[in-house]
């Protein structure tokens, strides 16, 4: 999940939300009892995969190690296992004693290239190539808890098996945070291998870790959640002289200075963010390596925030109208280009969601919220383009932080509550037998 994260809570949905944990959920009171027992029993081997997994982190299409691990594991559980899917993704297979539908759980494995500096005593102190040089890495975004947490459901729902109707198919997957080189990976090179299909998916789910919720609470939202996301660079051709002499050529970085300038126009005065909040930031400029050389180009990258494919679509085309039309004007030339396939908008399957408030409701003990969009982005997209499915938002700032105080997810100082861990494995695991008992 990348960039700051901004998320608004409705205090007064969870007000209305604790008063109202009575609704019923579609998981027979003998499930809810068994699921309890079986997440209490699995809590401390949950927090040691987890603090393993942080220990020893890979980067994006580097998961070697944590893929032996799950795999294993799931093997260990009588599993039908799949390795090396879409890089090296793993997928578990659990038939159900029974007949029914099947729901898929999701969890993403990789870490980022981030120098630790938590002072935890499992804290990383790995490194790993990373764009041609050797990098820091740390599990700076919650992956390590979310892969333990599905491990933690896979033991659980194993151990269930006879009472299930139905299949859950565990999906853990590598380079969330997408690979260097821009190639096709994690989501949707597992969706392109066919993870949603052999058995066919009906319905996925999946949460993510958010420090800037309280502990134990899930956020959930019908609908857009969170944003797409789109790399663009820029490339700004001049023409280089001396910089005494700046009539002879053309500026490439007084000119980017402009485009840069003129591109938050698009938000603030061109599109209708009455329909939906957009974002558009760059995050990097380079051009020239002497104070009195005016350089031949300028290279920026930022990225595009949208909630709808409209916007999307127009604010692409008008990012590189923009920049042509600036770059002209000043004798240049500017050429734009998307530079990696963007992640689509996480829409909430609304009729699932609302379907499901009642379980996220007993699953939390009443802390299910209503929270905001995040102009955030997660590949999940990708799954719920081949199915129904819910992303949630698992709260869970450090102890002696607040959700104002914690550190925000890809900052070097990131942790979480351990606390929230077992909430977030009874979350997904009440979700798939609800789901199962309620389609069956």
């Amino acid at each position: 999940m990348t960039s700051a994260i901004v998320l608004a809570v409705s205090m007064a949905s969870a007000q209305c939300m604790a008063q109202n944990t009575a609704v019923q959920s579609a998981i027979p009171p003998q499930s809810q009892q068994a699921l309890d027992r079986e997440i209490e029993a699995v809590r401390p081997k949950m927090v040691g995969w987890r603090r393993d997994f942080h220990s020893h982190p890979e980067l994006s299409g580097q998961e070697v190690r944590t893929a032996k691990v799950v795999a294993d594991h799931l093997r260990g559980l009588g599993l039908e296992v799949t390795t090396d899917v879409g890089g090296h993704g793993v997928v578990g297979l659990l038939r159900g004693g029974r007949p029914g539908k099947v729901v898929a759980l999701r969890a993403d494995m990789d870490g980022l290239p981030v120098k630790e500096a938590t002072g935890l005593p499992f804290a990383s102190t790995a490194t790993a190539p990373y764009r041609g040089e050797t990098s820091p890495v740390m599990h700076a975004c919650g992956h390590d808890g979310h892969t333990a947490m599905l491990m933690a459901v896979a033991e659980v729902l194993a151990h269930m098996k006879a009472r299930i109707p139905g299949t859950v198919k565990f999906i853990f997957q590598p380079a969330e945070e997408g690979v260097p080189d821009g190639k096709i990976a994690g989501a949707r090179a597992m969706v392109a291998q066919g993870v949603m299909d052999r058995p066919k998916v009906d319905a996925v789910f999946g949460l993510h870790i958010m420090p800037l919720l309280p502990t134990g609470s899930v956020g959930y939202r019908g609908g857009p959640l969170l944003a797409s996301a789109d790399t663009f660079e820029i490339r700004i051709q001049g023409k280089g002289t001396h910089g005494a002499l700046p009539w002879n050529g053309v500026d490439p970085i007084v000119t980017s200075a402009q485009v840069v300038v003129d591109l938050q126009t698009i938000v603030s005065r061109q599109l209708d963010i009455s329909k939906e909040p957009a974002v558009i930031s760059v995050g990097s400029i380079h051009g020239g390596n002497r104070e009195n050389i005016i350089p031949e180009s300028v290279k920026m990258l930022g990225t595009l925030r949208t909630f709808d494919d409209g916007m999307r679509d127009d604010a692409k085309r008008r990012i590189q109208t923009m920049t042509e039309s600036i770059a002209t004007a000043h004798g240049a030339k500017g050429v734009v280009e998307f530079v990696q396939p963007g992640y689509s908008v996480t829409n909430n399957d609304a009729a699932l969601t609302e379907r499901m408030i009642p379980t996220l409701r007993w699953a939390t003990g009443g802390k299910a919220v209503l929270t905001d969009k995040v102009s955030v982005a997660e590949d999940f997209s990708e799954y719920q383009k081949a199915a129904p499915g819910v992303f949630l938002l698992l709260g869970a700032p450090p102890k002696g932080k607040t959700p104002q105080t914690a550190s925000r997810n890809h900052s070097p100082t990131f942790d979480f509550d351990e606390d929230a861990m077992p909430v977030g494995a009874r979350t997904l695991s009440a979700l798939a037998l609800d789901y199962l008992a309620s389609t069956k």
